[in-house]
């Protein structure tokens, strides 16, 4: 078994550069919501410290395309960015074709459910969306395409029954997230990265479809490839068949454990790691690994009780692992 003491993490902080832009080193903070108002002096302060704590790109959690404009500005939104710029980290935001609120009391609609004119609606939104976004400094936007949303649901030949242009053969089922990356074309053209999140196994479809549907995306425009999840085996497994198509490529799930994660990057399976939950636990993962200081780590312990629990019931993320002021630890409850 590998100890700590004898783990090499240079492939974690390697530098990285997309498209003129500079990643520090490979360990990203992925999109997580976390109930705090993104704009707030809360929801800023909570991206400052995880940039701080030495990601090298972190990517705000999602956030429907249909706010931007009225509630998030170009204003409202930059010094969310300038707070993770000044952590030293690149800043990307996830973007969702509808409202993403926790708990939710309605299913989500079904492809069968939205009208063509929903479609135009909702790239035409995807594009405001960005545009405001590059405006206020942000150096990517990652549509979500993955994990049963919307977006995902179109791809699936299990969930989408339409009989038109977005239903039916593969190629149909691509065309609602391939116009979403072209209509980001200009802004990329302008130095604007565009990222994408895609679940690689999902309900009708396998590797095969998800590489083939890759490929065309990245020729679309895509730079980054986020693919989520991962599983239970080899670390970064289901990332690695994406290696290939000429993009750096993001692979998650349970990368805060660091044996995983320098695994995953010494046996090439992917270029950039997501550490979602462990910097929950503790924003200092990063720094704290690079510097050799492994065992400082405050480890997440799969508890699903501070981060995943206060999701279902509405309220902001917290970690049981966080000390209290007096140095008690934080009740699962809180």
């Amino acid at each position: 078994m590998t100890t700590h003491a004898t783990v090499d993490t240079s492939p974690l902080f390697e530098p990285l550069e997309v498209r003129s832009k500079l990643l520090r080193n490979r360990l990203v903070m992925p999109p997580m919501v976390q109930l705090r108002n993104i704009t707030s002096p809360e929801g800023v302060e909570w991206y400052r410290e995880r940039a701080a704590g030495g990601a090298g790109l972190v990517i705000v959690e999602a956030t429907a395309v249909n706010r931007f404009g009225t509630e998030l500005t170009v204003g409202s939104l930059r010094p969310l960015v300038d707070a993770i710029h000044a952590g030293g980290a690149l800043a990307a935001i996830q973007l969702f074709p509808i409202t993403f609120d926790f708990p939710r009391s309605e299913p989500p609609p079904a492809p069968a459910d939205v009208s063509i004119d929903d479609i135009a609606r909702i790239v035409d939104e995807f594009h405001h969306a960005a545009s405001i976004c590059w405006g206020a400094g942000f150096d990517g936007v990652e549509p979500h395409g993955a994990h049963g949303y919307l977006i995902n649901q179109f791809f699936s030949p299990g969930q989408n029954t339409r009989t038109d242009l977005y239903g039916g053969p593969q190629g149909n089922r691509e065309r609602f997230a391939l116009q979403i990356v072209q209509v980001l074309r200009p802004l990329r053209d302008d130095g604007l990265l565009v990222l994408y999140r895609h679940t690689p196994v999902g309900n009708g479809y396998h590797i095969e479809q998800s590489v083939a549907f890759m490929e065309r995306l990245v020729r679309a425009g895509v730079d980054i490839l986020d693919i989520s999840p991962s599983s239970d085996q080899a670390p970064g497994d289901r990332a690695a068949p994406f290696t290939g198509l000429g993009v750096p490529v993001i692979a998650v799930n349970h990368m805060d454990e660091v044996e995983r994660a320098v695994e995953a990057r010494v046996e090439g399976r992917a270029d950039l790691i997501a550490i979602g939950r462990g910097l929950i636990a503790d924003p200092e993962w990063p720094n704290k690994v690079r510097d050799g200081r492994i065992d400082e780590v405050v480890h997440c312990e799969r508890c699903n009780e501070g981060c995943f629990g206060h999701l279902k019931k509405g309220i902001p993320v917290t970690c049981v692992e966080w000390p209290a002021p007096d140095g008690a630890v934080v009740p699962a409850t809180a």
